[in-house]
C-alpha cells in the first residue's frame, strides 16, 4: 500500500501538495476538493480510477491523500490523523505572514501620513506668506509708499555703483598715464 499523493487545501485552494509518483493529480484533486466541500462530512473516501482518495475536513481545511490500495483504510487514516498538526503550523505561519504584511502596510501608511503632514505644513506656510503679501498689496497707500521707498533705495544703490565705476575708471586712466610717462612713451 502506497500513499501516492497528498495535499492540504483551504476550501478549493491547494496550500501544499506532494506527488510521490508521476501523474496528473491536480485535476483529480480539484474534483475531490469540490466533492468534499459539497458533502461537508468530516471524513470522505472516494475511488476515482485506480486510486482511492481519503479526506479529512476540519475547520474549512481539507487534508487529502490518494492511495493505490482499495482495501487498505488504516494507513490513509493514520496518515490523515498526523496531517492536522502540519495544517495548524501552516495556518499559524500564514497568519503570521498576514500580520507582517499588515504591519508593513501600517508602516507605509504612517510614512505617507507623515509626508502628507509635512506637505500640509509647507502649504500652510506658503499660504501665510501669500496672505501677508496680499495684505500689503491690498492697501494702495502702503504699496505706493513701499514702491517709492524701493525706488529711492534702488536709485541710491545705482549712484553708489556709478561713483565706484567712475573712481575705478579714473584710477586706471591715471595709472596708465603714470606708466606711460615713466617709460617715456609720452614726451613731457
Amino acid at each position: 500500500m502506497t500513499i501516492t499523493y497528498s495535499c492540504i487545501a483551504n476550501g478549493r485552494v491547494i496550500l501544499a501538495d506532494l506527488a510521490w509518483a508521476g501523474g496528473s493529480y491536480q485535476e483529480t484533486a480539484a474534483t475531490m476538493l469540490r466533492l468534499v466541500l459539497l458533502r461537508a462530512e468530516p471524513k470522505t473516501t472516494i475511488q476515482m480510477g485506480s486510486f482511492v482518495y481519503h479526506s479529512l475536513f476540519i475547520d474549512g481545511i481539507i487534508y487529502l491523500c490518494a492511495s493505490d490500495n482499495v482495501l487498505d483504510i488504516v494507513t490513509p487514516s493514520a496518515f490523515l490523523k498526523k496531517y492536522p498538526i502540519l495544517g495548524k503550523y501552516m495556518m499559524k505561519y500564514n497568519k503570521n505572514q498576514g500580520d507582517s504584511s499588515i504591519s508593513t502596510l501600517r508602516s507605509q501608511v504612517t510614512d505617507v501620513k507623515s509626508i502628507m503632514t509635512q506637505n500640509i505644513d509647507k502649504i500652510l506656510e506658503s499660504e501665510e506668506r501669500l496672505n501677508s503679501f496680499t495684505d500689503r498689496t491690498d492697501d494702495p497707500q502702503t504699496t505706493a509708499k513701499d514702491s517709492q521707498e524701493t525706488i529711492k533705495i534702488l536709485r541710491k544703490i545705482w549712484w553708489q555703483h556709478l561713483k565706484k565705476i567712475i573712481i575705478i575708471t579714473v584710477a586706471i586712466i591715471l595709472s596708465i598715464i603714470i606708466i606711460l610717462l615713466s617709460t617715456n612713451i609720452i614726451p613731457t
